[in-house]
């Protein structure tokens, strides 16, 4: 089998892949009007709807990587889009809130599985060379697909239908299929053989890279989440509240490729992190009082971006490639349960003190601990070159 000349190419096709899951996470909410006229569903039923999306995350991220690692990660990757377009035709041709969420639970388990896997194909590619920048640009994809989803689905859906527009967003797997099956290759240098199980200082590395990681998107979820609420409560209008968090998410389009470029410029990853974290937790805790949130949402926006990409390449710098597979499947399985449990964590102080602010000081306390959870991964990575 041929391969690629170059890691950036292979980087496009993964990019241009990974849009297809922001696209169509996305794609219930933005029909949502439509979805819930038609099907005569509740606000209840739409949300578990967009949920179930990510949700098999926890249970299908550890058996991920091992099938990545027995059927060879590019094919997993091409049978994981097929499922994703599968699972958006069935939700498009559904007639009840239990079909929809069928396919829902289909095309969500197969992105995860996708996600996963082309994370450990662009470690693969970028192994000796700007590994931060690549995983960064990667990162990336996702609110690049949420942004299009959001500028396009809902025209599409008034001008036809909603089953038409989440056909629209399913269709952006079958363009990641393509592209992986007929023009992706693996990199040259493919993973040695050797056993892909983790010893024990591995499953370590990978529980505390898996929490630093949860961490800090369930920092930056809350915030998406109760900002508008903590805006809306100082007197700003629901629609400009909105528009100021969307604000804010646009820039890290930029901020995230920009920072994993500067870490690897400057060849620190620790500072970039720890930089990075600590100013956006100053940010959020002045956020509640700050008299210009605009200009503290923008700042945020620009500031979260140094830590994307040196975080997830934390892992794949410390495992050899034969085992990292199944490291980022434990690793991941850590991070969607501290995901999932962010926003009613942020929902439960919310009620219990009354305070519009307070999920945005759960998300600074997130945003804090991404620190801790990179110090503990520092302190495993020594130890364990000490006992070799």
């Amino acid at each position: 089998m041929p391969t690629m000349r170059s890691r950036w190419p292979a980087l496009v096709v993964v990019f241009i892949t990974r849009i297809s899951m922001g696209v169509q996470f996305q794609s219930i909410a933005s029909v949502a009007p439509l979805l819930v006229a038609d099907l005569h569903l509740s606000y209840a039923q739409l949300g578990t709807l967009v949920g179930l999306y990510l949700l098999p995350g926890v249970a299908l991220a550890l058996p991920g990587g091992w099938l990545g690692r027995r059927f060879g990660e590019r094919r997993a990757v091409v049978w994981s889009l097929a499922l994703m377009l599968a699972g958006g035709l069935v939700s498009a041709a559904g007639g009840s809130f239990a079909t929809v969420a069928a396919g829902r639970v289909i095309s969500g388990g197969a992105a995860v599985l996708m996600n996963l896997l082309v994370i450990k194909l662009t470690a693969d590619w970028f192994a000796e060379h700007e590994m931060a920048t690549a995983m960064a640009v990667v990162l990336t994809a996702w609110p690049v697909g949420l942004g299009l989803a959001v500028a396009t689905l809902g025209a599409v859906a008034t001008a036809s239908s909603w089953r038409v527009a989440i056909v629209v967003a399913s269709a952006t797997a079958a363009v990641g299929l393509a592209l992986m099956a007929l023009v992706f290759r693996p990199a040259p240098t493919r993973s040695e053989p050797g056993s892909a199980s983790l010893a024990a200082a591995d499953q370590a590395l990978a529980v505390s890279s898996g929490a630093a990681w949860g961490a800090f998107n369930a920092s930056v979820i809350v915030v998406v989440a109760f900002a508008p609420a903590m805006l809306v409560a100082r007197g700003t209008s629901l629609g400009q509240a909105g528009f100021l968090v969307g604000l804010a998410i646009w820039t890290t389009i930029v901020s995230v490729p920009l920072g994993g470029l500067a870490s690897d410029r400057i060849g620190r990853p620790n500072v970039a992190i720890v930089a990075g974290c600590l100013a956006a937790v100053a940010l959020l805790l002045a956020l509640p009082t700050m008299p210009a949130a605009s200009v503290g949402l923008l700042l945020l926006g620009v500031v979260v971006g140094a830590a994307p990409g040196p975080l997830t390449s934390l892992l794949p710098r410390a495992l050899p490639p034969e085992r990292l597979a199944v490291g980022l499947g434990l690793s991941y399985t850590v991070y969607y349960v501290v995901v999932a449990l962010a926003q009613p964590l942020a929902g439960m102080v919310r009620d219990h003190t009354g305070d519009p602010a307070a999920p945005i000081r759960v998300a600074a306390a997130a945003m804090a601990a991404t620190i801790l959870g990179l110090i503990v991964f520092r302190w495993i990575e020594r130890r364990r070159s000490r006992t070799r």
